[in-house]
């Protein structure tokens, strides 16, 4: 019972026996955020006139991986790796397909015009579709583990571009946001020895799950219920709420890091989340950013670099080159 104390267990089990068959549901609902709706490629790099290749990356545990080189505008010898939140992929989100994407967030989420701005501004990049996510192939379940499986598609797309004839002698920076944060959060600390030579993170939009569901739940009226998420959580094969966070890996992080999150996020419970993310950094080189004026995370957040890329290059520049 380690992962689930005796008495949380309990207090689920007796939740289960009272709660209503519609309020069920929504816990059942909320849990399935980790079964992720696969998004689809919907936009390319030659959409922005950007040449590009198609590549097939193992994970560590021999998943694979569908991924984009996009080389910089220039011949450059500097590398971004780039990855995506749940439950998108390497072309952003198609909320702006309509259902069942909109369903989530009618939004588009656009990451290809940050490659844009990625490339333009003198860096490759490497970007790929995390398991279970895009094109790349299916593992544990089709469920996602919010880092404490994904973490080994970080290891390896980096042992990847350790083992290349060409990315191999580049300066590598990682752009890891979200899920994708947590999950390279994760690989750090599972073999830091593989990213010692990473000169910097930019790390948007890293969450609790804790977080995510006790905002989700309060919004759909069942705050009260978070043990019972844990036992419907568990009784699919994922991972429980504590047990997917980066707060439990964000010390093993030591490069320059620069953290960005919506400070009035409606579906976390931010300011407090990603403040004690960024306190738990290891790296004595860290920034935290906040966009203000905004609830949206999908919207707003996963967008930011896109609309501002004067707000992030800097920061990337500053350690790269």
């Amino acid at each position: 019972m380690a992962r689930m104390s005796p008495e949380r267990l309990a207090k689920a089990l007796e939740q289960e026996k009272t709660i209503s068959a519609e309020d069920h549901e929504k816990i059942k609902g909320l849990a399935n955020i980790v079964r992720p709706l696969r998004s689809f490629i919907f936009k390319t790099p030659d959409e922005y006139g950007m040449a590009y290749e198609d590549w097939v990356i193992p994970s560590a545990d021999g998943t694979p991986l569908e991924a984009w080189y996009i080389p910089a505008k220039e011949k450059s010898d500097k590398l971004i790796i780039f990855n995506h939140a749940l439950p998108m992929c390497r072309s952003g989100y198609p909320g702006h397909f309509g259902l069942p994407w909109a369903g989530f967030d009618a939004v588009e989420i656009d990451f290809v015009i940050q490659y844009k701005h990625l490339t333009d501004a003198g860096y490759n990049v490497l970007t790929y579709d995390i398991r279970n996510h895009g094109n790349s192939a299916a593992a544990n379940g089709g469920l996602s583990g919010i880092g404490n499986w994904e973490w080994r598609d970080c290891v390896g797309v980096k042992q990847f571009v350790d083992n290349h004839p060409e990315l191999s002698k580049m300066t590598v920076g990682l752009y890891s946001q979200c899920m994708g944060g947590n999950s390279q959060y994760r690989a750090i600390m599972e073999r830091p020895e593989l990213f010692e030579n990473v000169k910097c993170m930019v790390s948007p939009m890293v969450v609790s799950m804790g977080a995510i569901f006790d905002a989700f739940s309060e919004l759909q009226g069942v705050q009260q219920y978070q043990e019972l998420i844990d036992l419907e959580l568990m009784k699919m094969g994922a991972f429980t709420a504590a047990e997917m966070t980066p707060h439990l890996t964000a010390h093993a992080v030591k490069m320059p890091t620069l953290i960005v999150q919506v400070l009035d996020d409606a579906w976390t419970r931010n300011p407090e989340d990603a403040q004690k993310t960024f306190d738990l950094l290891g790296a004595q080189e860290k920034e935290l950013l906040w966009i203000e004026g905004t609830t949206r995370r999908f919207k707003d957040g996963y967008n930011y670099f896109g609309r501002y890329p004067e707000k992030i290059l800097p920061f990337i520049d500053k350690y790269m080159k």
